[in-house]
C-alpha cells in the first residue's frame, strides 16, 4: 500500500511528524507491505538565504511579529520536538531555500535512500545549523548517507531532478494541500499535521485493511510444479 508524504525541510512540524509516523509504522506487523514516497513542498519558495540572517529574523519579517515573539513561538516547537526525542536548535538554525534539498531527496530515491536522505537533511537543518541551500553542504550530506558524492554533485548541478520537484509541487496544488506535513494513504485518506503516533497507527491500519480487502487474490488456472520455471534457487531444466 502506498503512503505519500508532502513536507518541507524548513518545516519543524514535518520533522516531528516524520518521527511520529515512523514510530507508528514500526509497531505494525504489516509494515513490509507499506511503500512510503516522499513528496516535495515549499513553504517559502521565494526566500533565499542572505548571510547573517536568522530564523528569528526570518519569522519576524514573514509573520509581522517581534523577534522576542518569534523566540517564544519557536520555544513551544522545541518542547514538542523534545517529546519525540528530537533536539531542535533555533538559535543556530539557518533559514534556507529548500528546492535543491528536494532535488537531492529525489536523487536519493533513485538509489533507494530517500528516507535516510530526508532524515539527514532535517537533522542538519534543525539540529546542526547547516545551510542546506549550500550545494557543497548537500553533497557532503549525500555522501554521509552512502550516496556517491560526484553523482550527487552532478545531479544538483544539472537540475536533473528539478522537474520531479516541480511535479510534486504542482500535484500538491491540484490536491489542495495548504499545509504540511500532509499524508495521503492509498490515495483515499488524508491526514494533515504532526499527529501523534496513535493517530497515525489508526489511519494506517484502517487504510491497510481496506486496501488488503480490495486487493484481488491470484488464482492459478494451471499449476504444475514440474513445468519449467526459474526461482530463487535457480532454474529447473
Amino acid at each position: 500500500m502506498l503512503i505519500e508524504i508532502w513536507s518541507d525541510i524548513m518545516c519543524p512540524f514535518c520533522y516531528i511528524g516524520k518521527h511520529q509516523f515512523e514510530n507508528a509504522l514500526n509497531q505494525l506487523t504489516f509494515k513490509s507491505d507499506i511503500e512510503v514516497q516522499y513528496k516535495s513542498y515549499q513553504l517559502n519558495p521565494e526566500y533565499h538565504y542572505v548571510a547573517g540572517d536568522t530564523t528569528y529574523g526570518f519569522l519576524s519579517r514573514s509573520k509581522g511579529i517581534s523577534v522576542e515573539q518569534a523566540k517564544e513561538m519557536t520555544g513551544h516547537v522545541v518542547q514538542m520536538a523534545s517529546q519525540v526525542g528530537l533536539n531542535i536548535d533555533f538559535d543556530t538554525n539557518i533559514p534556507a531555500n529548500t528546492f535543491k534539498s528536494h532535488e537531492l531527496i529525489h536523487f536519493a530515491a533513485s538509489q533507494n535512500k530517500a528516507k535516510e536522505m530526508k532524515e539527514r537533511l532535517f537533522q542538519a537543518h534543525f539540529e546542526q545549523g547547516k545551510n542546506i541551500e549550500d550545494q557543497a553542504v548537500l553533497v557532503q550530506l549525500a555522501e554521509e548517507v552512502g550516496l556517491n558524492p560526484e553523482e550527487a554533485r552532478e545531479a544538483l548541478k544539472t537540475d536533473r531532478y528539478a522537474t520531479a520537484v516541480r511535479r510534486d509541487l504542482q500535484e500538491a496544488k491540484q490536491i489542495g494541500i495548504r499545509g504540511v506535513p500532509f499524508f495521503l494513504f492509498d490515495r483515499k485518506y488524508a491526514v494533515s499535521g504532526a499527529q501523534g503516533a496513535d493517530a497515525f497507527q489508526e489511519v494506517i491500519t484502517k487504510s491497510y485493511e481496506e486496501w488488503k480487502a480490495n486487493k484481488p487474490d491470484i488464482t492459478f488456472l494451471k499449476s504444475n510444479d514440474d513445468a519449467p520455471n526459474c526461482g530463487n534457487d535457480g532454474c529447473t531444466i
